[in-house]
């Protein structure tokens, strides 16, 4: 029994011991059937930290709070509605006494029941994010993307600190991904315009912020560092190049802005590479220098203004720059030209491979659509190209580009993409060693190739009843400035025919 008693006290203590121990790290404990709430005690610093580290730290976070409170009264939530329309499949849509006047008809009615392929409308509702970057006035402007707001019927623009106002959208351009809408700020307090900076001083490791409504999350903020500049957007059938950010951007981040650390507009976030539809850490934003000039052309003409040189670009390989000449070079092939367009009348020709625009070296496809689409119209442009192993330098006057002269597949020469054969593409068109010449692929409709019987797998083998070999020789015969027409000699299936001549005008 002693022994007992002995044990009973001992353990007594201990609990005792222990509850002593919890009550000096804990200030209070609720239990509530089997579970227990513990909170910290926050007399004392739950870590030790050096104070000249401790000022580090702090001033980082002071920084960011400078720039989260300075920027994000710029930032807004724009609500949505579309109207979109969809084919119905209930053959009963739309029939007033249904489904008796189905079956018997309504002499009263004017509808048709045997039509049961009917259209429905109806409306659909999303969220993005904006930044206000222009005041005139009471008219106040944001900058959003082309997806959040390009085909809404109905806008509310939300300030963080809960003014709504009705937006009216002033342009929107699918090539870039923007879109501006305005409202009427007469009776709005606290407008402030966001500062924008200058994109091409965007280094790889720069800290940046993510501002904007994630999923709905008005006014949150992320951050990160600029993983990488440069990125095309040719994925997305975008024109511009990104930053690439891994600060957390999600759906309804479309359209806020991408800031740097001293609370300049560096870009605008678009859009997001993810498996899931969330982030993970591959966000891309539109550079803000690349969409400045369309905050002017969407004021003051509801549309961006394009240059137009009037060539078809296309991505090469080694293989491809080899049989041209250019091996090791960058910068962008012209495998076709529009006829009557500026870069014909400026000399430019069909398998020119351009390497340079206004002293400027272009490395990409991409970025020479970037740069001449930012030409103004009616300005001279020089181009430095490669033809047939010599550089030339061609002065080119710019044209405004429309859908109507840049998709006209009848002036597009010579209206197919030639290849190189290869001995991967002679196995599939079956052609032996002894055929010479370059493959047909990619014909247009209406072309001139067209216009002259061309098909997808014919071999061109002469032009202009000269015999050619390889990709170069091909290029050089179709001179435009030497030659008043041309035809093609083509091979296939074990025949070679002369096609029509073809007048360039």
């Amino acid at each position: 029994m002693k022994k007992i008693t002995k044990r009973l006290l001992a353990g007594t203590a201990a609990c005792a011991f222990a509850f002593a121990a919890l009550s000096l790290s804990c200030t209070r404990v609720q239990v509530q059937g089997s579970a227990a709430t513990a909170f910290a005690d926050t007399s004392k610093p739950a870590v030790t930290i050096p104070s000249e580290s401790l000022k580090v730290i702090e001033a980082l976070q002071n920084s960011f709070r400078s720039i989260s409170s300075g920027v994000l009264p710029s930032v807004v939530e724009i609500d949505v509605t579309e109207k979109k329309e969809v084919q119905s499949m209930n053959p009963f849509e739309g029939f007033d006494g249904w489904p008796f006047d189905f079956f018997f008809g309504n002499p009263n009615s004017d509808r048709d029941p045997s039509k049961n392929n009917r259209k429905r409308e109806y409306e659909q509702k999303g969220l993005g994010s904006g930044v206000i970057v222009r005041r005139t006035g009471d008219t106040v402007y944001v900058l959003t993307n082309n997806h959040v707001a390009g085909k809404a019927t109905n806008i509310t623009v939300k300030l963080n600190d809960g003014q709504e106002f009705e937006g009216k959208l002033v342009g929107a351009d699918e090539r870039q991904d923007i879109a501006l809408v305005s409202f009427d700020a007469k009776d709005a307090q606290n407008v402030v315009v966001a500062a924008l900076g200058d994109s091409d001083k965007v280094q790889t490791g720069d800290i940046c912020l993510a501002m904007g409504a994630p999923l709905g999350y008005r006014q949150s903020v992320t951050q990160g560092i600029v993983s990488a500049t440069g990125r095309s957007g040719d994925q997305i059938g975008n024109m511009n190049d990104f930053i690439q950010t891994d600060a957390a951007i999600n759906q309804g981040n479309s359209g806020g802005p991408l800031v740097n650390i001293y609370g300049e507009v560096i870009g605008i976030n678009t859009w997001i590479a993810s498996g899931s539809g969330g982030s993970v850490g591959l966000g891309f934003a539109l550079p803000i220098n690349s969409v400045k000039k369309a905050i002017d052309d969407f004021i003051s003409n509801g549309k961006i203004t394009y240059g137009w040189l009037g060539v078809s670009l296309v991505d090469v390989t080694d293989e491809y720059k080899s049989e041209l000449g250019v091996k090791g070079q960058k910068g962008a092939f012209a495998s076709q030209v529009f006829l009557n367009s500026p870069a014909a009348k400026g000399g430019m020709q069909a398998g020119d491979y351009i390497i340079a625009l206004n002293g400027k070296n272009m490395n990409s496809q991409s970025e020479l659509i970037r740069e001449v689409g930012y030409l103004p119209a009616g300005k001279n442009a020089e181009f430095v190209v490669l033809r047939g192993g010599s550089k030339i330098t061609l002065t080119v006057k710019i044209e405004e580009r429309t859908d109507e002269v840049s998709n006209d597949n009848a002036k597009l020469w010579p209206g197919f993409i030639a290849s190189p054969l290869n001995k991967k593409l002679r196995e599939s068109l079956k052609v032996d060693d002894k055929i010479k010449g370059v493959a047909v692929s990619n014909v247009l409709e209406k072309s001139p190739a067209a216009a002259l019987r061309i098909q997808n797998g014919d071999i061109i083998t002469a032009v202009n009843d000269k015999k050619i070999s390889n990709l170069k020789e091909f290029y050089e015969a179709l001179d435009l400035n030497r030659n008043k027409e041309i035809w093609f000699d083509v091979y296939n299936d074990g025949h070679t025919i002369s096609t029509g001549k073809y007048k360039l005008n």
